[in-house]
């Protein structure tokens, strides 16, 4: 409807780019011109920074602003993606008009299976990349394995609170240990937010436990239950 768009960035906030929209009313959303501004927009709003030939892969920060997608979203376009009509790739619109999702839920989704490797976002065209079609293609203890490997791999922080639990005695940390190093970055809300994400992440990945009563983050018992170190204090000595 409006005759010009204005698309802002973040961090910090400023004017990314303007598009006038000078077709006729009422705007016709099958017309070529019109899908063609809607696909300009997608492309500006989902652009990444250019990185030189041959540059190494991003390195996350620990307090990066990991995106709200639960692990059966991003399942979910990536199948979305893998079937036809699609067969891999599509244009973003073409995209969420068949996830049906708004647009701050697609762009979380696309951020979160670029920062994976399952997905390669580019002049407004997603594609699946290798890592998306083995998930795609594998069974359910397959794709939770891949995730899991590519959640250590890609995912700071997510790696960070599986070296601390693998280096504890006893492989429990509280919630706050983490949450206050994520305070060094962000505000206490993203803070709570971004350690929440992770935790999702993590334990549908089964690389970590937590339990909400206590907010104590464990490994998984199954990974140490036949530990032969020796066990901490409070459960060596008789009860």
């Amino acid at each position: 409807m409006a005759d010009r768009v204005l698309i802002f960035s973040s961090d910090p906030g400023r004017v990314k780019a303007e598009i006038p929209v000078g077709l006729p009313h009422p705007r016709d959303r099958d017309s070529p011109i019109f899908k063609q501004i809607v696909d300009e927009v997608y492309a500006i709003m989902t652009a990444q920074p250019q990185r030189a030939a041959g540059a190494s892969p991003e390195v996350l920060s620990l307090g990066y602003r990991l995106p709200e997608a639960s692990p059966y979203k991003i399942e979910g376009m990536l199948e979305a993606l893998s079937e036809e009509p699609l067969y891999g790739k599509a244009d973003l619109p073409q995209l969420a008009d068949i996830l049906q999702v708004p647009d701050d839920n697609l762009f979380h989704l696309l951020e979160a299976g670029r920062l994976f490797g399952f997905i390669k976002v580019e002049h407004g065209d997603v594609a699946l990349l290798p890592a998306g079609h083995a998930y795609v293609g594998g069974n359910a203890a397959k794709r939770k394995e891949l995730f899991a490997e590519l959640l250590l791999a890609h995912i700071s922080l997510a790696s960070h609170i599986r070296r601390v639990l693998d280096e504890r005695r006893d492989h429990r940390a509280p919630e706050d240990r983490f949450l206050q190093e994520l305070e060094d970055y962000l505000t206490d809300d993203e803070a709570e937010r971004v350690l929440g994400q992770v935790i999702a992440w993590g334990r549908y990945a089964e690389i970590f436990d937590y339990d909400y009563n206590s907010g104590i983050l464990s490994l998984p018992d199954d990974e140490f239950e036949d530990d032969d170190r020796e066990p901490p204090l409070n459960e060596s000595m008789p009860a």
